[in-house]
């Protein structure tokens, strides 16, 4: 196991004391909680960032859309299920503080990057605008739409880190110049946990003359985000990780400011869309615009559930305890000597604890021997604690990474 040696005086015993003997944020609550999720009866689940359990309550939703789906058949679509696809956007706007009509539904994120990237680049068309600026550490799926769209002469410029845990903002700030039509780039790095400030990165575009999208698949439901105060133009996020609401819902966030028109549109983007005429294809005027094709309502269901949860216990309350948790984690960690993989200031650590190990593969599968899901990326084995986490599963976790 990758381990190091421990300055003097860098034991976790008082603040890990201190942490349980105070209580974390939701204690009160913490048997009812955990009591939707069945998993945890049976694990000890630190992996939300890879997928957040399911809980009872989306369960209960999918099985009322099949319900409705016997019950209905087609019918279900005009007297329920397009108010639920409404339903959805709402929570998804709920959890970063935005208006129902700025939230368009979207299958997955790179979805969401290949219709905005097709409306920035016609209205940028001919103006010397042709580069897009990303950071090694975004996830790949952003980097990869840019990338094969070299062949068309667009720049992509992709901000190098000094130390894979962070990218600084100067050089993200260079990068960005009068030829750079959309900085896209992440809320939360996937292999480190470490926080961007999304605000500076929104001015820097915008004093540049550029458009921002910024992707909070890793920090929507760890993290409180405001949206209109970020001001950002584009946010991407999904329900799979940290929303707890299950695969193949995701979201984009078009800040109501921004007057771009997809070059793709569908007929759920069009202001008369039940009219079914193959000759108006006129945009609606709200996020919608940018959805392709028909939502999907089952998974909506699901999203559903999780969603409602998170928000039910609140964002800024799971944040806290995720903060907690991950520093307890990180601490207990330390005292046996691992390497952590995190950023240097604590502010801007998440809930994301990554640590050094010589077989992080191998690491995996054997907690997963002794009912301790966690995930890894390369040599780094991820730990993810959310709301629904204890003090006692960072032991376990911690317990058994250590007889690897």
């Amino acid at each position: 196991m990758a381990k190091q040696d421990m300055p003097a005086g860098l034991g976790s015993a008082t603040s890990a004391a201190a942490v349980a003997e105070s209580g974390l944020p939701l204690d009160d609550r913490i048997d009812e909680l955990r009591g939707q999720f069945p998993i945890l009866s049976r694990k000890t689940y630190l992996n939300s960032n890879s997928l957040g359990a399911l809980s009872l309550r989306s369960v209960e939703e999918r099985r009322r859309f099949e319900d409705l789906w016997h019950e209905m058949g087609a019918g279900a679509w005009y007297e329920v299920w397009v108010a639920k696809l409404e339903d959805v956007r709402t929570l998804f706007g709920n959890t970063i503080e935005a208006d129902a009509d700025t939230i368009a539904l979207m299958s997955s994120v790179s979805a969401a990057v290949s219709v905005v990237w097709g409306a920035i680049a016609a209205k940028v068309r001919g103006s010397g605008r042709n580069k897009v600026v990303l950071t090694e550490l975004d996830f790949p799926t952003v980097g990869h739409h840019f990338l094969s769209q070299r062949a068309n002469g667009l720049e992509v410029e992709i901000v190098p880190s000094p130390d894979g845990i962070h990218v600084p903002l100067e050089s993200i700030r260079a990068a960005v110049d009068e030829r750079t039509a959309l900085l896209a780039t992440s809320h939360v790095f996937f292999t480190s946990g470490n926080t961007q400030d999304a605000a500076e990165l929104t001015r820097m575009a915008h004093e540049a003359g550029s458009f921002i999208l910024l992707d909070a698949y890793q920090s929507n439901g760890q993290l409180a985000i405001d949206s209109g105060a970020l001001d950002v133009d584009f946010l991407v996020g999904g329900a799979l990780k940290w929303l707890c609401g299950g695969p193949g819902m995701a979201y984009l966030h078009v800040n109501p400011d921004v007057r771009l028109d997809p070059v793709t549109l569908s007929w759920f983007g069009v202001q008369n869309q039940f009219l079914f005429d193959i000759r108006d294809a006129t945009p609606r005027e709200d996020a919608k615009r940018f959805e392709l094709g028909t939502p999907a309502a089952g998974v909506a269901y699901t999203a559903a559930g999780g969603l409602s949860i998170v928000l039910e216990y609140g964002i800024p309350a799971i944040q806290q305890r995720n903060r907690l948790l991950a520093h307890d984690l990180r601490e207990r960690l330390s005292d046996l000597g691992y390497r952590l993989h995190q950023a240097s200031d604590p502010a801007a650590r998440s809930a994301l604890v990554l640590v050094e190990h010589d077989d992080a593969a191998a690491a995996v599968r054997h907690l997963a021997a002794h009912d301790v899901i966690v995930d890894h990326r390369g040599p780094l084995v991820r730990f993810s604690p959310h709301f629904y986490n204890t003090l006692d599963d960072n032991q376990r976790a911690v317990a058994a990474l250590s007889d690897t």
